[in-house]
């Protein structure tokens, strides 16, 4: 498990192995990955930081080739380094750095590349859609954590993950199932030169498309996000989840990833804590309105 006081020592193993010169990186993000730009390279290194989700390097490589056999917009993998990159404890992707140079992305690019991939014949291999999976497994991880939660919390995350699941088995969707990005929402749209393209590809999966037109919708109702960001998604895209009889369902099982996704550090980073138990009130009491602030 990651702290922050060994996330230097990780980037220096997966640099050594891959060749590549550590000093002077910058961290971009760290939650359920350690994601750095290095300074010497234009080369970002994403190590995963939970041992529960390492099982998802392996596809995020397979569906990263299968984007460039068919010329999507995303993030490409770096050149001449077998990927995954596995060093003792820690599993890492290598990519190549995507110039910040482009417009700000906006909906409509981002329904645009939805649908672009909706429409291709999903990589073989790829996993059913699973989307309580990986909340299972950092309730389980959390389990072994000094994760600074009070007793009862963790069983209370774990019911109700059982109850959705069931309600999740009855749903019945519009869309046909294919290839989903999994995790599509804004933030895992790159500016880049020649226009957006995507990144993130853990959640990949195939599964039902209804489920990539969530995240935004989940963000107007939970982060205070503008009506029309949304709208201008399911205008660009064509299909409006909200209205569809199922969101209900698909927008709990959101929350409650969204949730849980600083289960795997909340040792390391105790700052994430109040938002979190704030969370877990909301969803015990059962406050469908309340607005949440991002984790920092």
């Amino acid at each position: 498990m990651f702290t922050r006081e060994n996330l230097r020592s990780a980037l220096a193993e997966v640099c050594a192995a891959a060749g590549l010169d550590p000093a002077g990186a910058r961290l971009l993000r760290f939650t359920n990955n350690a994601v750095f730009l290095l300074a010497g390279a234009p080369v970002v290194v994403r190590i995963v930081g939970s041992v529960a989700l390492r099982h998802r390097v392996r596809k995020v490589v397979d569906v990263a080739r299968w984007f460039a056999e068919h010329d999507v917009p995303a993030v490409r993998l770096m050149a001449g380094v077998e990927q995954p990159v596995e060093v003792g404890p820690y599993s890492a992707t290598l990519w190549d750095e995507v110039p910040l140079t482009g417009r700000r992305p906006e909906p409509a690019d981002l329904a645009a590349l939805l649908r672009e991939v909706h429409g291709l014949p999903a990589p073989a291999g790829l996993p059913a859609w699973d989307p309580l999976d990986d909340v299972r497994r950092r309730i389980s991880e959390a389990e072994g954590l000094a994760s600074g939660l009070v007793d009862g919390e963790l069983d209370f995350l774990r019911e109700r993950c059982a109850e959705v699941a069931q309600r999740l088995g009855g749903v019945e969707y519009a869309l046909a199932a294919g290839f989903v990005h999994g995790d599509a929402h804004l933030g895992n749209l790159i500016p880049g030169p020649a226009g957006p393209v995507l990144c993130d590809f853990d959640s990949s999966c195939v599964g039902p498309p209804e489920w990539d037109l969530t995240p935004l919708a989940v963000g107007v109702r939970r982060f205070g996000e503008p009506v029309a960001r949304y709208a201008e998604l399911s205008s660009a895209y064509g299909f409006d989840v909200m209205a569809w009889p199922g969101f209900a369902v698909l927008c709990e099982v959101r929350e409650l990833k969204l949730t849980t996704s600083v289960l795997p550090i909340i040792g390391s980073s105790p700052e994430v804590r109040p938002e979190l138990l704030r969370r877990l009130r909301d969803f015990r009491v059962g406050d469908t309105s309340a607005t949440w602030s991002r984790y920092t």
